[in-house]
């Protein structure tokens, strides 16, 4: 039942997005060609020469969005997360019909048809479809989850939910469970062989039975999923649970008694066919990284070439008003824990840590100078990292690095801390964007750091980026 009714959201969607990147053509066509926004020189071309377009419009949408992954549904997604899919879908789009539309053109139309300007489609036009297809695709994304969301509060189409085991683990779950209602899941209540036999649950969640008993409540409860949190030492029921619970028709997820140690995404691997799980996985690996980089090497490039004069401009004011070099570097903890020495333009007077040592940077800091509290203020100070990102150094989004005098206090402070070196530190990061920078707490930043670790992807890094230049450059705790 519920993956049928699965099926039928994904077909409306897939539908409603060819349709309404047809939409978005057509509409894009005529603001171009037949309005005064934007004034005509090469002439108007045919109605029924972007009309022939559209069939391929109406495949080429759908396409792009099944390759960003907006098919595979997930209730825990979040509106921001809906939005920056769509976009990247949407520009995927974009690009492959440029890419096609070319191709096509130079391999298969005769020069008759080129002539006449066949699959020839205006540059404007597939700028104004970007635009115009985000905002029709993601308010379609809206209204269809504001009505999924309403009929979850009224308690239609939840999927039920039944815990195996209430003790903290399983109990854990159900409390992440009831505290996001908004996803559609409704728990049923649990089964256990270890509580005592008056049935009393947790939260007002019934205790339905015990183990032995799963296949009768899976089938008298309509159970959808199965979350697994028995402790380690009932392996052998799990087992026999799991083995149980494969023969009726519902989705198994077993919740592993490790959690106190896993810190970023576990993932299973094979030594020779014996099951391994890694609980310290890192999505930024092999092809992952060197996508990365790649991309790292061409803005940075891009920023660097760009802003030459502003960043020489910015050296000499800090020159001429201050004694002292216009950089300066200094020692931070990078990729696996090495360390890297980082630049930044020169924001405190000369030998500004000779008598406190290594501390960090408080509001109206007397060693800062003039200068150097308005670069601050605006996170300046910290471009000439981009030199450090377009060395390999550093990348533009990750944890900020640390120097090492902090980190040595830290790692024995806070549990896991020194996971954040699983990758390369960013010029900018999921903490920083959030508000966890400067003299915030450090706790907060860390949860950051491993969530974006854990939960890397280039659409990730494309939002943190945007977020950057939306908030994060102007901050409180800034200085």
């Amino acid at each position: 039942m519920v993956k049928r009714y699965n099926r039928l959201l994904v077909a409306l969607h897939v539908v409603s997005d060819a349709l309404l990147g047809m939409l978005a053509f057509l509409v894009a066509y005529f603001l171009r060609f037949h309005t005064d926004l934007l004034a005509v020189t090469k002439g108007v071309p045919p109605l029924g020469q972007y009309l022939a377009i559209l069939p391929f419009v109406g495949v080429l949408v759908p396409l792009a969005f099944h390759v960003q992954g907006m098919y595979r549904l997930r209730r825990g997604r979040s509106r921001l997360d809906d939005f920056f899919a769509v976009l990247v879908g949407s520009i995927l789009a974009v690009v492959l019909g440029i890419v096609s539309t070319l191709y096509f053109q130079a391999y298969y139309v005769s020069d008759t048809l080129k002539d006449r300007g066949a699959l020839e489609v205006s540059q404007v036009v597939w700028g104004l479809f970007l635009l115009l297809n985000v905002a029709f695709t993601y308010a379609s994304r809206v209204v269809v989850r504001g009505t999924l969301e309403r009929r979850w509060r009224r308690g239609i189409g939840l999927k039920q939910v039944l815990i195996a085991g209430m003790g903290d683990l399983g109990r854990a779950v159900a409390d992440k469970v009831l505290e996001h209602r908004e996803l559609g899941y409704r728990v049923a209540g649990f089964i256990d062989d270890r509580a005592t036999g008056d049935h009393i649950g947790y939260r007002g969640l019934p205790l339905l039975g015990t183990i032995d008993e799963a296949p009768d409540i899976l089938q008298r409860e309509s159970i959808d999923q199965l979350y697994v949190a028995l402790p380690l030492e009932e392996h052998v029921k799990m087992l026999a649970l799991v083995e149980s619970a494969n023969r009726e028709v519902v989705d198994i997820k077993v919740v592993p008694d490790l959690l106190q140690v896993i810190a970023l995404r576990a993932r299973l691997e094979d030594l020779d066919g014996i099951p391994i799980i890694n609980i310290h996985d890192v999505p930024l690996r092999g092809f992952n990284s060197a996508l990365k980089r790649a991309i790292d090497i061409v803005l940075s490039g891009a920023f660097l070439a760009v802003g030459a004069i502003p960043i020489g401009l910015v050296a000499l004011a800090v020159r001429l008003t201050s004694r002292g070099p216009a950089f300066y570097h200094q020692e931070r903890m990078g990729l696996d824990g090495k360390s890297i020495w980082v630049w930044k333009f020169r924001s405190m007077y000369a030998d500004a840590e000779k008598h406190t040592g290594p501390v960090w940077a408080s509001q109206d800091d007397p060693r800062c100078t003039p200068v150097g509290r308005w670069l601050r203020r605006f996170s300046i100070d910290e471009l000439p990292q981009l030199w450090n990102v377009f060395r390999g150094d550093m990348s533009l989004v990750g944890p900020r690095p640390e120097r090492p005098f902090f980190v040595a206090k830290f790692k024995h402070r806070i549990p896991q801390y020194m996971l954040r070196h699983k990758v390369k530190a960013g010029l900018t990061g999921w903490a920083q964007v959030n508000g966890w920078r400067g003299d915030t707490d450090l706790d907060k930043r860390i949860e950051c750091d491993l969530a974006y670790i854990e939960n890397w992807s280039l659409l990730f890094d494309l939002k943190i980026l945007l977020l950057t230049i939306v908030r994060g450059f102007l901050h409180t705790h800034a200085y």
